[in-house]
């Protein structure tokens, strides 16, 4: 993510999922404490902590999945679901902190937040370094290329095998791995911002089609999106935690499954376009399994 667009997104988000989107910065002290650990305010596990404390998120800014409005108020499918679990769960309090994908599981690690609530889809990879909650949204991929897409990509095949084509990715998305697990040569990978930024490469024609989510991409004017890529793994994302809260993910998911069985599950994912019932019977060892 460009510097100067991630802090101007960051200083916008002066207020948060019903209170503050913190800057990152403002978490460093946090960061030196363990979670769980003795010296960790209020003591006992991350569930006590985030009934007295809050809960701190990593979010994106990648409308469907999380959106940073421009009040400052974090939103989208994923911290609309979060927020209302924790409610459920004593939590009253949930802050956003926007940072890269690249940066997610990184800071997790480093206790910079509690949990990655952004979209960050489950593949192998991800799934040995952090726990995901149970499936909250299943998504396909989609090229966003110039209208009546002149050069006729529609498969991650066209990417790999036309060497005339450059991809636009976000860094650290899990796009990015589809192509350089397809082969597609790194000179023709490029990475853009975000989704408004791959819209703003393709008018400037310094990519000739950019990969992500279908309902990202439908989020976008002057943007053609392709059908569902027909080659391009299905995945789906649900709240990501440390391996060592296995006590929270385990009250998470306890909620979580009885929170997706109510009316308010559905609102949310009709809302922000995705559909709740393709979740059913997915589970997060199915989606872990992706490779990548």
């Amino acid at each position: 993510m460009n510097a100067n667009i991630s802090r101007r997104q960051l200083f916008r988000g002066a207020l948060a999922l019903g209170g503050v989107v913190a800057v990152g910065g403002s978490l460093a002290a946090c960061t030196t404490t363990e979670p769980g650990g003795p010296d960790a305010e209020g003591g006992g596990g991350l569930l006590e902590r985030a009934r007295q404390q809050g809960l701190r998120i990593a979010i994106g800014n990648e409308p469907p999945y999380t959106e940073l409005s421009p009040d400052g108020t974090v939103t989208g499918a994923e911290p609309d679901v979060v927020r209302a679990v924790c409610e459920r769960l004593g939590i009253e309090k949930v802050e956003g902190i926007v940072t890269g994908y690249n940066d997610m599981i990184p800071g997790l690690k480093a206790n910079r937040w509690d949990a990655i609530a952004a979209g960050l889809f489950m593949k192998k990879s991800r799934c040995a370094e952090v726990s995901y909650a149970s499936p909250v949204i299943v998504s396909t991929e989609s090229f966003g290329v110039r209208p009546g897409n002149p050069k006729d990509i529609t498969t991650i095949a066209d990417a790999t095998e036309r060497d005339d084509l450059r991809i636009g990715v976000v860094p650290g998305g899990f796009e990015q791995g589809i192509l350089e697990e397809a082969g597609v040569p790194g000179n023709r990978i490029i990475n853009v911002t975000d989704a408004r930024g791959g819209a703003d490469a393709l008018a400037a024609d310094r990519i000739d089609a950019f990969l992500l989510p279908t309902l990202s991409l439908r989020e976008l004017d002057g943007v053609e999106v392709t059908d569902p890529i027909e080659d391009a793994p299905s995945t789906g994302s649900s709240a990501a935690f440390r391996p060592e809260d296995s006590d929270f993910l385990d009250a998470y998911n306890e909620e979580l499954e009885k929170f997706k069985t109510e009316p308010e599950f559905a609102e949310i994912l009709d809302k922000w376009g995705f559909d709740p019932t393709v979740v059913d019977g997915v589970t997060t060892e199915e989606l872990c399994a992706v490779d990548g």
